[in-house]
């Protein structure tokens, strides 16, 4: 019986996956700043548990003493799409990046399972650098659209509830599932554009509504108080009505007022 300390063993894992969590999610950030659009919806990760270590290394016949080499899943990172089309896009962008390989791919999209798995996977070799060592850790990364990752998520818990057995009619009924969430993919990458505009203009509305609370704040560290209470008013209205061209225009003329109210300061006397 391997008699390793787990804890130990694990912890460059875990390392790896909280670094790599925070490079895509910093990509993720970059990428919505620089085209207003970023194709990596959210990132998540996971350290294998032990008891499914094992089970896969007994399953694939790897001694426990090659387990760094023969399990290549042990930290995982998942990266959710929007539409399929964002999932080639961000296994682009992993494969130009110079602080981590590529090993190889698994495109279970164009080839998907016939139990109707579908997802991108890509494993890599990421150099963590520890405490005491900078070692070499194997990692998968899975990429996928949320309709994917629903049915893979719901697939993954009855695959451990029947041990692999499924049934011969949720074995049926987790196909049709599958083609429906490929249904469900493939409308939303043809109506791509519209969501994407309607996203736009739903963030361009709650940043005008966020910038404008700050104006009429300011407000204050000018010392017009009964304006800003006056402003105030006319913003719950114009929330109301969701007239969002009239915020623009009270925020143009809050400027002007603060503008003018700065000309009028007298300068200090040196």
């Amino acid at each position: 019986m391997d008699g390793r300390n787990w804890e130990t063993f694990l912890l460059p894992y875990e390392q790896t996956v909280e670094e790599l969590k925070v490079k895509f999610k910093t990509m993720r950030s970059e990428l919505k700043k620089r085209e207003e659009y970023a194709p990596i919806e959210f990132v998540t990760g996971r350290v294998k548990r032990i008891s499914s270590i094992l089970e896969k290394a007994e399953r694939l016949d790897v001694p426990l003493d090659k387990l760094e080499e023969g399990i290549e899943d042990i930290a995982g990172i998942r990266i959710m799409c929007q539409f399929v089309e964002d999932i080639r896009r961000v296994a682009e962008y992993i494969r130009a990046r110079k602080d981590l390989t590529v090993l190889y791919e698994k495109d279970y999209i164009t080839n998907y399972k016939e139990s109707g798995y579908r997802s991108f996977h890509m494993i890599i070799r990421y150099p963590v650098q520890t405490a005491l060592e900078q070692k070499i850790v194997l990692a998968e990364i899975q990429i996928r659209t949320l309709a994917m990752n629903f049915w893979a998520t719901i697939e993954h818990s009855l695959n451990y509830k029947y041990r692999g057995g499924l049934p011969g009619d949720m074995r049926l009924r987790l196909q049709k599932s599958a083609q429906a969430a490929s249904v469900l993919d493939s409308e939303m990458s043809s109506i791509r554009e519209e969501i994407l505009d309607a996203q736009k203009l739903f963030e361009d509305d709650a940043n005008i509504v966020s910038t404008l609370l700050k104006t009429i704040h300011r407000l204050y560290a000018y010392h017009l108080v009964a304006e800003a209470i006056d402003y105030q008013q006319k913003f719950s209205e114009l929330f109301l009505a969701r007239d969002f061209e009239g915020m623009k225009a009270m925020m143009a003329e809050i400027k002007a007022l603060m503008a003018s109210k700065h000309e009028e300061e007298p300068e200090d006397e040196g």
